[in-house]
């Protein structure tokens, strides 16, 4: 029988977890391998290069360009300070003089009688990453970073916003089907919130003034997204938002209840620390937000989970509409290619959706629900 690949997400309460801890530009690491590090734990530090800025020296001093280095107080790789006067002209008799003050703190970079113009860099800004998650270190990559692994709980989500932020869970409202209410958020202070079916923009909100660092929910409209954001979100790879929370949708957007297996087992670890990502890319590459509750113990025993495959049984979420969000299982894989609304024909897939319904639905629109 032919069997068919289909991404999925993960929602399970005992896996490997493997987090790679990597800079943006060379730097320090550490930590060594086999340490065992928090998750606030700084495991590289680097120093970014500052912005360079360029001042037009030259025509500010009223000069010709090859004759500035003559007028210049501060030289190529000194340090120069906000306000301070870099460069004078003699003047006339000792008046009318012509001085440039650097407009930033920072090294200056180039006098350049070419152009005329001075170069100033600021200060290198420097760049902390952190374990994100507790665990320990079973690979340092040299300048680079690190890998770090765990045994825990992972729930990946269908969308997010926001970057990485770690927080208690606590638990808000009494069901999967409930949704999140300004009135229940209170005292939130470093908290994760489960907040079952959804949340409107002023609940988003609510929750980010309550001091919450993050918000699980089954789903938001896309208005109250847009609302909370203040801007359309396109569709290139999320998580370097500007917000004050960190939000993680677990079924996908509009009005959805969150799916009975993940508010089990995210209420099953109430109270515990969790560390949560909204980073989303849904093309190449494909990079869910994620939910990740770890303990440092038994590492080694735990082989990384193999991908699954689309087979009769398999549990599946729909992601197009008309079905979009709803779960089932497989029944049936045809083999044959069936001809579809849109006239391609394509390999489909029968599934039994949860309420009952069996449905006819392409395979590419099909999202294995993995263990």
């Amino acid at each position: 029988m032919a069997v068919a690949y289909t991404p999925g997400l993960r929602v399970t309460g005992d896996t490997l977890i493997r987090q790679e801890r990597r800079l943006p530009t060379k730097g320090d690491m550490l930590v060594e391998p086999g340490q065992t590090v928090a998750a606030d734990d700084v495991v590289a530090r680097a120093e970014m290069p500052g912005n360079l800025h360029t001042v037009r020296a030259a025509q500010l001093l009223h000069v010709e360009p090859q004759e500035l280095e003559g007028y210049m107080l501060k030289h190529a790789r000194e340090a120069v300070e906000s306000g301070e006067i870099i460069a004078e002209t003699k003047g006339l008799w000792g008046f009318f003089k012509s001085s440039l003050k650097a407009p930033l703190t920072g090294v200056l970079e180039e006098v350049s009688g070419v152009s005329g113009h001075v170069r100033i860099r600021e200060k290198p800004r420097p760049i902390e990453v952190l374990a994100h998650v507790a665990g320990r270190v079973t690979e340092v990559i040299a300048g680079e970073g690190a890998i770090i692994e765990a045994r825990g709980a992972l729930v990946q989500g269908i969308f997010g916003v926001g970057g990485e932020r770690r927080g208690r869970l606590k638990t808000l409202v009494g069901g999967p089907g409930d949704a999140l209410t300004a009135d229940a958020v209170q005292d939130c202070t470093g908290a994760v919130i489960i907040g079952g079916a959804t949340a409107d923009a002023r609940v988003i909100r609510a929750a980010a003034q309550a001091g919450a660092v993050g918000l699980v929910v089954g789903a938001v409209r896309d208005d109250a997204l847009r609302q909370y954001l203040g801007y359309d979100i396109g569709v290139a790879i999320t998580g370097q938002e500007d917000v004050p929370l960190t939000l993680v949708l677990t079924e996908g957007f509009g009005e959805l209840a969150m799916a009975q297996r993940t508010w089990d087992l995210l209420t099953s670890l109430e109270g515990q620390l969790a560390s949560v990502d909204g980073a989303t890319q849904i093309r190449a590459g494909v990079i869910r937000p994620e939910v990740v509750v770890t303990r440092t113990e038994g590492v080694a025993d735990v082989a990384a989970v193999p991908e699954q495959s689309l087979d009769i049984g398999s549990r599946v979420r729909v992601i197009r509409e008309p079905h979009f969000g709803e779960l089932g299982h497989i029944t049936k894989l045809p083999v044959e290619l069936i001809e579809i609304e849109t006239e391609s024909k394509v390999r489909i897939a029968l599934v039994q959706l949860d309420h009952g319904e069996e449905v006819r639905v392409p395979r590419a629109n099909l999202e294995i629900i993995q263990d």
